[in-house]
């Protein structure tokens, strides 16, 4: 067998990309996600694309996603081969250590062939040093899901005070169900966990008056809400509830609010997402009639 070859594109190449002869059954592209346009907006950038070549001909490819500001890729959302150490060699070769999500249709525990599609991909990532850290729903709503009544249970107040923000960040975080933040809790306590909520919000390219807190009509901190865009679209940014006040279907209201901010600036189409570990976030994206559109496996570099 000749020898592997591995290698960033070059740019006027993104036409390589494209001939690796896969079925497509996981991944970006089975929702419509075009590589070409991608590539043609500067969001698959050619050094951050790579494939692996045997004879000149592709056996494995990934792309790495960035916004139009950042500086080094997000994270890997494109990932396929027709030859499984090819993928593994590609992915330690690129040396990217950002997150990898694979996209998965709702119903893909149904189908053999999708679930086949999803674990070989995800044992190629587990081999080239990757480990899973969790599973998320992902939520597509639109108007005809219908537009949920406020509850009218709590007063919300935008909040231009990055401090309060990152306060109530601390105070939502105590005993969070959410892995992304778990994680970052057990790396460097309740601080980090708010430093790197506030620092995402920073990175959306939405309002930030959007931002609101949440308060009982006694004026307690009950949670914050965050309406927000990505470079997709309007996006259920954040939501948390504070400690003493879970329990009482306020994920819900905070919910609701998001929602209603989001149309009220003209959206009609939001997605969101929770760890289908966070059962209470779940009942409520369910109750507020938002459908599960997808599921995504997350999976991480271990640190140090």
């Amino acid at each position: 067998m000749t020898d592997l070859v591995i290698r960033p594109l070059a740019a006027g190449e993104g036409s390589l990309f494209d001939t690796l002869d896969l079925p497509q059954l996981v991944g970006f592209g089975i929702f419509g996600r075009n590589f070409a346009e991608m590539w043609a907006k500067g969001e698959y950038r050619p050094e951050w694309t790579w494939v692996a070549l045997r004879e000149g001909r592709v056996v494995a490819r990934a792309a790495w996603w960035g916004g139009p500001e950042d500086t080094e890729p997000v994270a890997l959302d494109w990932f396929d081969f027709t030859e499984f150490d090819a993928g593994v060699a590609l992915l330690r070769a690129a040396g990217f250590r950002v997150q990898y999500e694979l996209v998965l249709p709702a119903d893909w525990r149904e189908r053999p062939d999708v679930a086949a599609a999803r674990q070989t991909r995800l044992d190629a990532a587990f081999e080239a040093g990757m480990r899973l850290l969790v599973d998320r729903f992902r939520y597509t709503w639109t108007l005809d899901d219908g537009l949920p009544e406020r509850p009218g249970r709590l007063e919300f107040r935008p909040e231009p005070d990055d401090d309060a923000i990152h306060a109530a960040f601390m105070r939502t975080h105590e005993g969070t169900l959410d892995a992304h933040a778990r994680r970052a809790i057990a790396q460097g306590g309740l601080k980090q966990a708010a430093d790197e909520e506030l620092k995402f919000l920073r990175w959306l390219p939405s309002p930030r008056e959007w931002w609101r807190l949440a308060y009982t009509p006694g004026g307690d901190l009950v949670g914050v809400t965050v309406p927000g865009r990505n470079y997709s679209g309007a996006v259920v940014g954040i939501i948390g509830v504070v400690p003493e006040h879970r329990g009482h279907g306020y994920g819900y209201d905070l919910l609701v609010e998001c929602t209603h901010v989001l149309v009220e600036a003209g959206e009609t189409t939001v997605l969101a997402a929770t760890d289908l570990g966070n059962k209470p976030m779940a009942a409520a994206f369910e109750r507020a009639g938002y459908p599960v559109s997808q599921e995504r496996a997350v999976l991480e570099w271990p640190t140090d």
